[in-house]
């Protein structure tokens, strides 16, 4: 039995900077409600994809969606942090 073998070292060699570092994990953590939100309203438009939409699905489409902007104005605020005094407001 004959055995094959690579002459060449590998194409793309492993690192350690294909890990995501500590910060961009912070930061997903961070933006984790948005994604979950995100999912959410995307599950309830790909379930209505293949049917007309009936009033339970509207509302599951507009809870959804509500979901989103809270998240995105929660996150929004998160990032912005409070203001120093003496800003301007």
């Amino acid at each position: 039995m004959k055995h094959i073998i690579a002459l060449q070292g590998l194409v793309t060699p492993w690192s350690d900077g294909l890990e995501p570092s500590d910060a961009e994990l912070d930061a997903i953590e961070v933006e984790m409600p948005l994604i979950l939100a995100d999912v959410e309203l995307l599950d309830a438009l790909i379930s209505m994809l293949d049917r007309p939409a009936s009033e339970f699905d509207a509302r599951r489409i507009r809870r959804a969606r509500n979901r989103v902007l809270a998240a995105r104005r929660d996150l929004t605020n998160r990032t912005a942090g409070p203001s120093m005094p003496g800003d301007a407001a």
